[in-house]
C-alpha cells in the first residue's frame, strides 16, 4: 500500500486513539494530568517514529488503525471527563486543523495543547483556541531522507503566534549544534531538548549525557515521563 498522506474527506476527524486521564509526558507541562486525542495521518515519514500506525500504510491498514469521528462525539468524550488539559497529538494534527477548530470551539475552558512537527502554519482561528503549540521540528538524523522536515514559513508562523514552545528530540550530542542553528535562524524563544528513546534505560542515559551541554546553552531539558513510567505501552 502507498505511504502517501490520506487527505481527510468530509466532516469529522480521523482518529487513531483517545486515552486518559494520564500524565503529559513531554515538554513544559510534563507531569500534569491530561487527556489525549491522537489523530491519524502524517506528512512526514520518520523511520524511527514511535507512532507509525498513524501513517505507515506499508505496515498498517488505515481501515484498522483509524476511525472517523464527528467533532460532537469527540467533544462528548472529553466533556465526560473532569481533566482540564487536553493534548491533541498525532500523526500531524494540523493536517486536519479546519475540523480541529470546530472541535475546540466545543471545548470552552479546556487547556488545549497541540503537538506538531512544525511543517504546517496554524490557522488564526486555531491559534485563538489553544493554550500552546508544542513544536517538534525533526532533525536531519531523525527525518526520512525524502522528507522536507524544516519549513521556514510554517516555523515563523508558529513562532509569531506567541504560543509556541520548541521541543527537539535528540539521540546524539552533535545534534545540539543543528538545534542552535535553527534557534538562531528562526529566533525560537522557549527551547526544550528531550532524549529520543522508547525505553526508560535509554532515556535516563541520554538525559545524563545531555544535562550539562543543554545547561551550557541556556535551554530547558525534558524527559519522556510516560516512557520512564510505562516504557512504550500504548494508551499511557
Amino acid at each position: 500500500m502507498s505511504a502517501t498522506v490520506a487527505v481527510p474527506i468530509g466532516r469529522g476527524l480521523l482518529v487513531a486513539e483517545c486515552f486518559g486521564p494520564t500524565f503529559q509526558g513531554e515538554g513544559p507541562t510534563a507531569g500534569q494530568e491530561s487527556l489525549f486525542v491522537r489523530l491519524s495521518r502524517c506528512n512526514l515519514r520518520c523511520p524511527d517514529c514511535d507512532t507509525p500506525y498513524t501513517w505507515d500504510w506499508n505496515r498498517f491498514d488505515p481501515a484498522e488503525v483509524s476511525t472517523r469521528h464527528s467533532v460532537e462525539d469527540l467533544a462528548a468524550w472529553v466533556s465526560a471527563r473532569l481533566t482540564s488539559r487536553v493534548v491533541i497529538t498525532g500523526g500531524e494534527p494540523l493536517i486536519q486543523q479546519a475540523e480541529l477548530v470546530r472541535l475546540l470551539q466545543l471545548l470552552p475552558g479546556r487547556q488545549v495543547e497541540i503537538e506538531t512537527n512544525g511543517t504546517i502554519a496554524p490557522l488564526p482561528e486555531l491559534v485563538e483556541l489553544v493554550e500552546a503549540f508544542n513544536v517538534s521540528p525533526k532533525l536531519s538524523g531523525f527525518a526520512a531522507p525524502t522528507d522536507q522536515p524544516i519549513r521556514g514559513m510554517a516555523l515563523r508562523a508558529l513562532q509569531a503566534s506567541g504560543k509556541a514552545r520548541f521541543k527537539f528530540v535528540v539521540s546524539d550530542l552533535a545534534e545540539l549544534d543543528e538545534i542552535a542553528a535553527l534557534v538562531e535562524e528562526y529566533g525560537f524563544g522557549e527551547v526544550w531538548v528531550m532524549p529520543e528513546g522508547t525505553r526508560s534505560g535509554v532515556i535516563i542515559d541520554r538525559l545524563r549525557a545531555l544535562a550539562d551541554p543543554v545547561l551550557a546553552r541556556g535551554w530547558n531539558l525534558g524527559s519522556r515521563l510516560h516512557v520512564l513510567l510505562w516504557e512504550d505501552a500504548r494508551g499511557r
